[in-house]
């Protein structure tokens, strides 16, 4: 993809992308995009927060929020590349993860405890490649309450774990590709969306368009762009190459 960074100049993304065969610290100080697989129970910021310290780059942002559960790709963008982090935000995802069928949360998740169960075995193969179908393309998401979206100011998050019921705004995502495989309860999935898609709201309309319930399980994302997981690094491996 190309990109205007700092002036008229055009310039491919991946002229900037630092991996283990390129690796330059001070290049990354002065403007570099790095991709790392974000470990599980990790915020974003956490990874951040990391990256920022161990190279002692001025700037350090992320293009993209992965919650704390999920694992893959977070894009980091140092030095003067963090003026590239909207446009790598605005491009395509592709997500893999488990639905489990059967039980809801109020986060869509395993960050909160299961608050219904519903039957599932009414549900067969054809209902599942129908609500596929029905799921891909242009759809309205309300995103959940248990959510980075700032709503006057305050993370919708902190409303609702405080018990606050506030209001959520739907939108129009896209999903462009979705495949699933029934090993029920479970549903694994590949999904490849646009920017703003909630896969945790993914599960649970999915599960109601079932006439059931569901919830995520496992989510990684593996593709942001032209950016691919299989090309990021540990955590571990980079605090190493920058001598930590």
């Amino acid at each position: 993809m190309e990109v205007s960074a700092n002036s008229d100049e055009v310039i491919e993304l991946r002229d900037f992308l630092v991996d283990t065969a390129s690796f330059d610290l001070d290049k990354i100080r002065k403007g570099a995009i790095l991709l790392f697989d974000k470990p599980e129970h990790w915020s974003s910021f956490k990874l951040v927060k990391k990256v920022r310290y161990v190279t002692k780059a001025a700037k350090v942002g992320h293009a993209g929020t992965l919650d704390p559960l999920a694992t893959g790709l977070l894009v980091l963008c140092t030095g003067k590349c963090t003026k590239m982090i909207e446009k790598i935000q605005d491009m395509e995802k592709v997500y893999t993860g488990i639905f489990n069928l059967g039980k809801t949360t109020p986060s869509f998740d395993l960050e909160t405890e299961f608050d219904a169960e519903y039957a599932y075995d009414h549900i067969s193969e054809k209902d599942i490649e129908e609500a596929v179908k029905s799921f891909t393309g242009e759809i309205n998401q309300v995103p959940p309450a248990y959510s980075a979206i700032k709503i006057n100011g305050t993370r919708a998050y902190e409303f609702a774990r405080k018990g606050e019921e506030v209001e959520m705004k739907s939108r129009k995502v896209n999903i462009y590709d979705f495949k699933v495989s029934t090993q029920l309860p479970n549903l694994i999935f590949e999904v490849r969306c646009s920017k703003g898609t909630y896969i945790r709201t993914l599960a649970q309309d999915f599960g109601k368009h079932l006439g059931s319930g569901a919830h995520l399980t496992e989510l990684k994302r593996t593709e942001i762009g032209e950016f691919s997981l299989k090309n990021a690094f540990k955590i571990e491996e980079f605090q190493q190459l920058c001598g930590f």
